[in-house]
């Protein structure tokens, strides 16, 4: 995130406040995982072509807090008044470049997926299986994560993060030496731990501290991996670092509604669950059960607070976004329940269901959520909402349901085959769904009565 400075005020706090979140009031640059939260009242009051600014002010209206100082006269730079995308082109492709490793990661991470579902698939190395995961948290979830930071932090030496991240994941696909590949993304990210650094002693918010626990996380399992800890060992530590990125991001922009203790709270529950997950490791038989506990606590907390259980009654964007989300934090919950009764899983198909929870049914359904503004963001392309992003975003979840009910838990091999299956083409599909969107461009009626 970027500084703060004199004009550009803390979206969700009174006046007197610093700014944890100006870049999302200069209309720069907003959170990864936070736009729900604006988008939620977007359909009130125009839809997409009300400046971003507007949608901080029309939130404190709706929730009828102390009215907040926001520099509306400015659209933000990728919204504005004709529906057009006002784009900078060599920025955008100079960003792009790094989405390119993030998306190889990813097609390399679902052909991994299909070996190991035993079926049919494109490319059949004796790697891919080993580095599915590494692919799917780092490649290509890690450097999209850290592309954002880096944008928003606005220095040049953030780019080190996701570059690192890309490459590494890039490397562990290539003949060299698997150790080679473990190296570079361990450098990406203790990249993007430096990066949490100044956006800290800018803003001293707890949020920035939340995102910068699970970015330490992801050092840790990279460190644990170079020395040799097995993947399945480290599923703790993975999933940590997606769940309190993204919790500490839904803080930052969802605070005015989780109230005023919120910040303190989730900081003492994230702490908690880092202490989970490095017991885990050290007594697995009381800290998986702990871990448990500590998860179903955390996400409990976030479904509750979160501004998604208000924005579920909305229309269009923000209805579909509230949904991903909330299906999001059930399918964690289904991961913490799991460790809780279950204790220790490193095989099998309770193994299974918590990493495809917490993975596919969490993360990647979070980022279906805010798609339509991880590009406007990130590339300054938009990405308009269409209805069609819900068939890829309810097939995964109904995918998910036959792979981990009829599959693990029924222990059904032609059910988790094809439940694994249609998550690998539920991703797909939404890649193509948002690709036709963004060629698309906004319809007339999204122009006329938002999304």
């Amino acid at each position: 995130m970027l500084a703060p400075s004199a004009r550009s005020p803390r979206p969700f706090r009174s006046h007197d406040e610093p700014s944890a979140h100006p870049e999302t009031a200069r209309g720069d640059s907003i959170s990864f995982f936070a736009p729900g939260v604006f988008a939620g009242i977007a359909s009130r009051t125009g839809g997409d072509n009300v400046p971003r600014e507007s949608f901080i002010t029309l939130i404190s209206v709706e929730n009828k807090a102390t009215p907040l100082t926001i520099l509306q006269e400015r659209p933000g730079p990728n919204i504005h008044h004709s529906g057009q995308a006002q784009t900078t082109w060599p920025r955008t492709l100079r960003r792009a470049v790094f989405l390119v490793p993030a998306g190889i990661a990813l097609l390399a991470g679902l052909d991994a997926a299909l070996i190991l579902l035993g079926v049919s698939a494109p490319v059949i190395t004796k790697r891919l299986p080993q580095v599915h995961g590494m692919l799917m948290v780092f490649g290509f979830v890690g450097t999209l994560v850290s592309l954002e930071r880096a944008v928003a932090l606005r220095r040049r030496l953030g780019f080190f993060a996701p570059a690192l991240l890309g490459v590494g994941g890039l490397l562990l696909l290539a003949p060299a030496p698997l150790y080679v590949g473990k190296l570079v993304q361990l450098a990406g990210a203790i990249a993007f731990v430096a990066v949490y650094v100044p956006l800290w002693r800018r803003q001293r918010d707890d949020a920035v501290l939340i995102q910068a626990f699970g970015a330490v996380l992801a050092v840790g399992a990279l460190i644990l991996w170079l020395g040799g800890v097995e993947v399945a060992v480290l599923a703790p530590w993975l999933a940590g670092f997606v769940i309190l990125t993204i919790g500490g991001e839904r803080l930052e922009l969802a605070r005015m509604t989780m109230g005023a203790r919120a910040a303190r709270d989730l900081l003492t529950l994230s702490a908690i669950l880092v202490v989970a997950i490095t017991t885990s490791l050290l007594w697995p038989s009381v800290g998986y059960p702990l871990l448990g506990v500590a998860l179903l606590i955390l996400v409990i907390w976030l479904a509750i607070h979160d501004v998604a259980r208000l924005t579920i009654r909305s229309t269009g964007l923000p209805r579909f976004a509230a949904g991903c989300m909330l299906a999001g934090y059930f399918w964690l919950a289904v991961a913490a329940i799991t460790w809780l009764i279950g204790g220790a899983a490193f095989a099998g198909p309770r193994y299974d269901t918590i990493l495809h929870a917490v993975f596919l049914g969490f993360t990647i359904s979070m980022i279906m959520a805010h798609a339509p503004v991880i590009l406007p963001a990130v590339l300054r392309q938009p990405l308009p909402y269409h209805r069609a992003m819900l068939v890829p975003a309810i097939l995964l979840h109904l995918s998910l349901v036959v792979r981990v009910w009829l599959g693990d838990a029924l222990q059904l091999q032609t059910a988790w085959q094809v439940g694994g299956v249609l998550n690998i083409t539920a991703l797909l599909l939404f890649v193509l769904v948002a690709a036709w969107s963004a060629l698309r461009g906004p319809s007339a009626s999204s122009v006329r009565n938002g999304p």
